[in-house]
Order: structure tokens, then sequence, then C-alpha cells
């Protein structure tokens, strides 16, 4: 779950860390990205503003419905708090969704980040791609191996998703024929 954690703050982090200079000083973004420097315009600083505090809500958003942060009123619900990914869990609900729709946003941000690269050549673009990039691998991860408790079988000990392709579990297979030798 340390991972969960990790890409939920990490993905806070570099939202917040790409709206501190939208809201800030929209005349550095366009001095980055522009060829040449000149004073945004007033629908440029409408815009890029807006935009910085979208992400910045979006990385509150990510944070709370993760259930990273506890929103519980009792002080005793908070000592005993453990996030899970699981649907059922009364902490989090959310916190699969907000996985994947802040795991496709980032995967959709680094390709955009890239082809920009490609076509502009600026470095900025680059920085952009390896931070999304990096997350959406993250979420990834998380999403595929974080969101459930695995299937474990009481008889055998072996996870139940397992299948002979393209290797053969034989710590399965082995128990399944000690059980069997068990019954008869």
């Amino acid at each position: 779950m340390d991972v969960f954690y990790a890409f939920s703050y990490g993905s806070a982090g570099w939202l917040a860390l790409q709206s501190a200079p939208l809201i800030c000083s929209p005349t550095i973004i366009l001095a980055l990205l522009s060829p040449e420097v000149r004073e945004p315009t007033v629908l440029e600083t409408y815009f890029s503003r807006s935009l910085g505090m979208a992400l910045l809500t979006l990385a509150i958003l990510v944070v709370l419905l993760t259930g990273s942060v506890p929103l519980t009123s009792s002080i005793s619900d908070t000592t005993n708090a453990r996030v899970t990914t699981e649907a059922s869990d009364p902490k989090a609900p959310y916190a699969v969704p907000t996985l994947t729709i802040s795991t496709v946003y980032h995967a959709a941000c680094a390709f955009y980040c890239y082809t920009r690269f490609s076509t502009s050549g600026q470095t900025t673009f680059v920085l952009g791609t390896t931070g999304s990039a990096a997350l959406a691998a993250i979420g990834l991860w998380c999403i595929l191996f974080a969101t459930s408790s695995g299937r474990i079988s009481r008889k055998t000990g072996a996870d139940k998703r397992t299948s002979a392709f393209p290797f053969e579990n034989k710590e399965a297979a082995s128990a399944k024929k000690r059980e069997m030798e068990k019954s008869t």
C-alpha cells in the first residue's frame, strides 16, 4: 500500500508543482514556451490562472478521494485507519475510480507533452513527459497490483488467479496433488 500512498501524494505534488507558476506568474510560462518574449494578454493570463486553480483542485481531490487523508469525525476512527483500495472500504469508496482517472490523465499528459516535444523540440516538454509518464506508470502498477488483496486459496495457499501460461504453477499443482493423496 506504500506505492499507493506514493502515487497519491506524488500525483498531488506534481499537479501542485505545475499549478504554481500558472497561478503566480503566467509570464514565466509564456517566456518558456513562446519564441518571442512578450507580456501575456488578459485572456492568456485568465486561462493560465484558471488552469492553475483547476490543477490545484485536482491535486486536492486526488489526495482526499483516494483516502490518503482520513476524513473521519472521531479520533478513535483515525488511529486505526488503514486505507485499502477495496470498493467496500468506507474510508475510501472512490479510491479505485480516482486512481484510474488520475492515471489516465497522467498518461494523456505524457503523450501530449511527448508529441509537443517531437514537433517543437523544446526541452520544457521533456520535463512534463518525464513526470507524467512516471506517475502514469506508477498508477498503472497500482491498478494492476494494489487494487485487490489477491485470491488466496484456503486449501493450497496459492493464488487462484495464476494460470499455466506461459509458465506452469508447480506450487499449486503440487499442493493439489497432496490434497488428492490426503483424501484417498
